[in-house]
């Protein structure tokens, strides 16, 4: 067996000697390079981390083992990884089985002032309220970030927040389409459940149902917002007035300006897009 390790920002390459051993050799990544070919690939970071390599991981359909080690971990808590000795089990009932999962990505198109290559995501994207969370906690020193970063920036942006109108429709030809126009406050588009470090945008998703979870937020003052913020940590905001929350395949999203647009808890692109979910592109060694 041989694998190849990514690492995310300061994690050390000593914490590779859990997964190694007589039955695997482990080689090094260098950062930015594209992925070598192997038999797996180990990815020590967080959602943000593997993001970056979604592109190679998905070409090469190389087993992924998700540890972590990063800000938020969303995705690896998802594929029931919460903790570094969780992915030393999974990665060693691995080395004895060679089982491994396919689950879906989702893919952002951009399609407006900053054209540019189709991006691939693992977890949740969004534009609006949620990414000027994600910006202002991206500007976090690390180890705030890890600690509730994301809510004290979500509570920075609900102090700043403004409704913009929305065009939201699903482009699906088996089923009925759905179309949203009206102020909202965010939109997020989810192949996981959760995102910034536990909050459960979108508690009916699902890994490999083929769908993303669509999550709207409709125009709503401060005190509303905060009382949905409580909320997500159960996944009961999808209940409120406020939200409308659906299913689709594939949908465009325009803005009456454009808005950034974070997935993985990374900067993409700006609205308008389409964003459209991939089956089966991408393996991984879950718990």
């Amino acid at each position: 067996m041989r694998a190849v390790a990514i690492l995310g920002p300061d994690v050390s390459p000593e914490c590779l000697a859990l997964f190694s051993g007589p039955a695997c050799q482990i080689v090094g990544h260098k950062r930015g390079e594209a992925v070598p070919s192997a038999d797996a690939a180990i990815v020590l970071g967080g959602d943000g981390t593997v993001h970056h390599y979604l592109p190679d991981l998905s070409r090469l359909k190389i087993p992924v083992l998700m540890v972590p080690r990063g800000s938020g971990n969303d995705f690896a808590r998802a594929l029931g990884l919460r903790t570094e000795g969780d992915a030393v089990r999974a990665w060693r009932r691995f080395l004895d089985t060679g089982r491994s999962r396919e689950i879906d990505l989702g893919l952002i198109t951009p399609l407006g002032e900053m054209p540019g290559s189709p991006r691939l995501f693992c977890n949740v994207a969004g534009a609006g309220l949620d990414s000027e969370a994600n910006r202002r906690a991206n500007a976090m020193p690390r180890w705030l970030r890890g600690r509730g970063g994301y809510v004290i920036g979500a509570l920075g942006a609900i102090r700043s927040s403004s409704a913009r109108r929305f065009v939201i429709e699903t482009q699906q030809a088996a089923s009925p389409q759905k179309r949203i126009d009206e102020a909202g406050l965010m939109v997020a588009f989810a192949n996981g459940i959760s995102y910034g470090g536990g909050l459960r945008i979108a508690p009916t998703a699902d890994f490999s149902d083929g769908q993303l979870d669509v999550c709207f937020v409709r125009r709503a003052g401060r005190a509303r917002l905060l009382r949905l913020l409580a909320k997500v940590f159960s996944g009961r905001h999808v209940n409120l007035r406020e939200v409308e929350y659906f299913k689709a395949a594939r949908l465009r999203v325009e803005t009456e300006t454009p808005l950034d647009v974070y997935a993985d808890g990374e900067f993409v692109c700006r609205t308008p897009l389409e964003v459209s979910i991939v089956p089966g592109a991408l393996r991984v060694i879950a718990s």
